[in-house]
């Protein structure tokens, strides 16, 4: 991890995907100066999900998609178009939470959990029943975190059941399309040496 994290970048894939970083962490500094502290905060919660695809080694394409993604979901918050635009709410949910379902994923397999991706040998169903599963547990979380912004940080924060609901079931279906995907598409830039030592390949490595 270390090693891709500070490999430079070479491809216009990639500088774009570490440009899209530097973004977010200079608008962090930004909303923590002009804006209120709940706006920083948003800000600052995506710094993780902008760096892990690096360190993770996925291809650039998939680094692009995931900033990209979650800069919009961040500073949608910030801004308030999800009050404002009809359907951008559970439209970036789905799209923002199927992302991160699929660097979970990565995660897991990299801890040695479980395999969940081509490039470990995992069977192609694995991903289409877990990828949903693991999208629902971070839709879960995340409304859990949005209600206690609203119960002890500011009543700024919308929090409502139909609201909550409407998240998880576009989270839901994020997942599956996650899912699919990984069931089709290799996202390591290359064979991962510890995920490979890690988790024996399932079926043989084959699929039928």
């Amino acid at each position: 991890m270390k090693e891709d994290f500070l490999r430079p970048p070479r491809t216009a894939a990639e500088w774009a995907a570490d440009g899209l970083r530097v973004v977010g962490v200079l608008a962090v500094i930004a909303a923590a100066v002009w804006l209120k502290p709940t706006d920083a905060g948003i800000a600052a919660l995506a710094l993780p999900a902008l760096m892990l695809p690096r360190m993770l080694g996925l291809r650039p394409w998939f680094d692009v998609v995931t900033c990209a993604t979650v800069l919009v979901a961040a500073w949608s918050n910030v801004f308030d178009l999800y009050r404002t635009i009809t359907g951008w709410d559970l439209l970036l949910h789905g799209v923002c939470t199927g992302v991160l379902a699929v660097i979970a994923a990565v995660v897991l397999e990299r801890c040695g959990v479980v395999a969940l991706t081509l490039d470990t040998g995992a069977r192609p169903r694995t991903p289409l029943v877990m990828l949903p599963l693991l999208a629902l547990a971070i839709s879960a979380v995340w409304e859990m975190i949005e209600w206690v912004g609203w119960a002890f940080l500011s009543d700024d924060i919308f929090v409502t059941y139909q609201d909550t609901i409407g998240d998880m079931v576009f989270g839901g279906l994020g997942g599956i399309l996650a899912g699919v995907l990984l069931a089709r598409v290799r996202l390591a830039r290359r064979p991962s040496p510890e995920t490979a030592g890690a988790l024996p390949a399932t079926n043989g490595g084959s699929h039928p």
